[in-house]
């Protein structure tokens, strides 16, 4: 598979962290509010961590257009998150206990009177109310009328080689308004967007794996190449389907039956009824029955260059794929974002939340936290908690650049999987043996050497990272109640001393090099469009997979949602419901041979063949207990059955 495809970005990632949030709006409640003059609350985090003083390039013209988000804060933002901690926790007498979206909005939603004043403010301001929803109301005008609105003035500042406007202090409303405004999105304007998290080739150009391979981890041993870690290693699999992972999962009879599963990411693949229904025929999935995989799709894209709409096609595929061949009976609705920006993205996820389209949501896509800006923190952690009172639990990838170090230079975790809200799913090496045998795995991280010119060694071996699991410690999210006690404080502490957010939570397959087949319609060097198949990984597999699971666990226990699954999940750290996954599993070292075509797709540029180490994730070390690469562990035989236990 290839290495991790370039993420789409804008302007350099910034070595400075964001400043560490106040623990309320770490959760997405409107901190304490300081006055700010006479009569003013300020919306703390509005002022991103790069407007320094040193990058201010001066005031921004009056003139400039301004178009931004107003997100409301409900009637009870304090109660919002309180009851989201305790429907959510097995410990509590309020667990289980979901409202549904109706009543969440009528409890914790925004009161027409307080839609009223916002807007109402907004326009004496001379800003230009351009919708309204149940969550913002969005506006656009000049930076004059801005700066009157949001008692800041709008700057210009360099941000890496480039330059981009921002408040020059907090923004902040009306005190009248008596805390209706949860945050304002959109008064700076440096790109907040996602990449997908992935390692998928773009499906406008075919991509196929070479072989030789192997069947089943082992199954085909790379007798005349050179020894690694003093053994013979075995060819990479082909790529394992549903029945080997659900057979290493232990989904035992369960399908998912009644479960309905929910998949965001940008743009939608025209092909993507053909390609999984011919996928599942193939490979012995059940058919899909009509209506089973459903789309929600916006009525306009934009962007679609910016954000390389074709790239996500594959990984909307993979997501599919992946849940139907785990959890063949769940149903599938696919909601796609207009774009990959943050914006656009959030309205997907509240699609979902505000209709109750499904219980469980994958989502394999993000950004490094030092992108993120608390304003939109609180505006997904708003959603979150939303969705956690409604019975609906969100599954996030934790990116596949490790520590993102050699990514971006700083030691980092990703986002929005850095929210307390929501699972972040880690990845591992998994190795599936005859029978469709469960043998180990490791903590994905992979190094790389090519085959020598002479063919009797490999070159620098163990060579250089390549790709691993996404984690760490966050810089800017206080540490959740359910990761103490469980969580190292060597981990929880690395960043602050009263703790913070450790990513991840779970984790389940990823490594491309023992990764999972898909299949895809693409564009062959004819021009021809066709389907075929190849091996995947990256946590955007992960993801879908544990998804897949958590709607088999939700068939286990009777079909009552599982909503937040996190204080569950901890709940049953260090039980036999979890693989307890290590770097080294085996007591040795483990790699895998790989012959990959030149050019992608076929033999006519030649081959190159390496050698891939497993369990080498950058700083980041998957060890007994819990771990910054594989959280609490993978899902073992019985812990589909645990939640029908409470």
């Amino acid at each position: 598979m290839r290495s991790n495809r370039a993420k789409v970005r804008a302007g350099v990632s910034m070595a400075a962290t964001l400043p560490m949030l106040a623990g309320a709006l770490a959760l997405g409640i409107p901190a304490a509010h300081a006055a700010d003059g006479p009569a003013r609350d300020t919306l703390a985090g509005t002022k991103p961590a790069w407007a320094t003083a040193k990058a201010d390039k001066g005031a921004a013209p009056d003139s400039s257009q301004v178009s931004a988000r107003v997100y409301l804060a409900g009637r009870d933002a304090a109660g919002l998150a309180a009851y989201a901690k305790s429907v959510s926790d097995p410990a509590s007498p309020s667990y289980g206990k979901h409202l549904s979206a109706e009543q969440a909005q009528a409890r914790f939603g925004a009161t027409k009177a307080q839609v009223a004043a916002v807007t109402s403010w907004l326009e004496s301001a001379g800003l230009k109310v351009t919708g309204t929803t149940q969550h913002y109301i969005s506006v656009t005008g000049d930076v004059a009328a801005a700066e009157k609105a949001f008692g800041t003035q709008l700057h210009n500042y360099a941000k890496g080689s480039k330059t981009y406007r921002a408040p020059a202090k907090a923004a902040s409303a009306p005190a009248g308004l008596d805390g209706a405004v949860l945050t304002v999105t959109g008064l700076d304007n440096a790109p907040h967007k996602a990449s997908s998290k992935d390692q998928l080739p773009p499906p406008d150009a075919v991509f196929k794996n070479a072989g030789p391979f192997s069947s089943y981890y082992g199954s085909n041993i790379a007798s005349t190449l050179p020894d690694a870690y003093g053994t013979k290693i075995p060819y990479a699999v082909k790529g394992y389907t549903g029945k080997q992972l659900r057979a290493a999962y232990g989904a035992g009879t369960y399908t998912g039956k009644g479960v309905r599963v929910a998949i965001t990411d940008a743009y939608a693949s025209p092909t993507i009824a053909f390609d999984a229904a011919t996928y599942a025929k193939k490979h012995g999935d059940a058919a899909y029955t009509t209506g089973q995989l459903k789309q929600v799709l916006p009525k306009n894209y934009t962007k679609t260059e910016e954000c390389g709409a074709a790239g996500w096609y594959g990984e909307e595929t993979l997501d599919v794929e992946a849940v139907h061949a785990v959890a063949p009976d769940a149903s599938i609705t696919y909601v796609g974002a207009a774009s990959c920006y943050d914006d656009d993205l959030l309205d997907s996820l509240s699609k979902i939340v505000d209709n109750h389209l499904a219980d469980i949501v994958s989502n394999s896509w993000g950004d490094i936290e030092a992108n993120q800006t608390p304003d939109l923190a609180a505006a997904y952690d708003q959603v979150f908690q939303f969705g956690a009172v409604e019975g609906i639990g969100f599954y996030f990838s934790s990116g596949d650049n490790g520590d993102e170090v050699a990514n971006t230079g700083t030691k980092q975790v990703d986002t929005p999987a850095n929210s307390a809200w929501v699972t972040a799913v880690g990845g591992t090496s998994l190795a599936v043996g005859k029978g469709d045998k469960y043998l180990w795995e490791t903590g994905w991280g992979t190094e790389k050497a090519v085959l020598s010119a002479d063919g009797k060694s490999w070159t620098g071996f163990p060579g250089a990272f390549t790709s691993g699991a996404g984690g760490g410690t966050s810089r800017t999210v206080a540490e959740p109640y359910y990761q103490k006690g469980v969580v190292p404080n060597a981990l929880a502490t690395a960043n602050n001393a009263a703790g913070n957010r450790v990513v991840p939570d779970i984790s389940a397959i990823a490594d491309p090099n023992t990764g999972f087949l898909v299949g895809q319609t693409q564009t062959f060097p004819d021009g021809s469009q066709q389907y075929s198949e190849y091996r995947i990984g990256g946590t955007s597999l992960a993801s879908p997979v544990i998804a897949a699971v958590q709607a088999l666990a939700q068939q286990a226990g009777g079909g009552k949602a599982l909503g937040f699954a996190n204080p569950s999940i901890y709940s049953k750290y260090g039980s036999r419901v979890y693989h307890d996954v290590t770097d080294n599993p085996t007591g040795s070292g483990l790699a895998v041979a790989r012959v990959d075509f030149t050019n992608g797709y076929d033999a006519t540029g030649g081959t190159s063949t390496s050698v891939r180490s497993l369990g080498k994730d950058s700083s980041l070390s998957a060890v007994k207990g819990y771990d910054d690469v594989t959280g609490v562990g993978t899902p073992a035989n019985g812990y589909v059955q645990s939640f029908g236990r409470h």
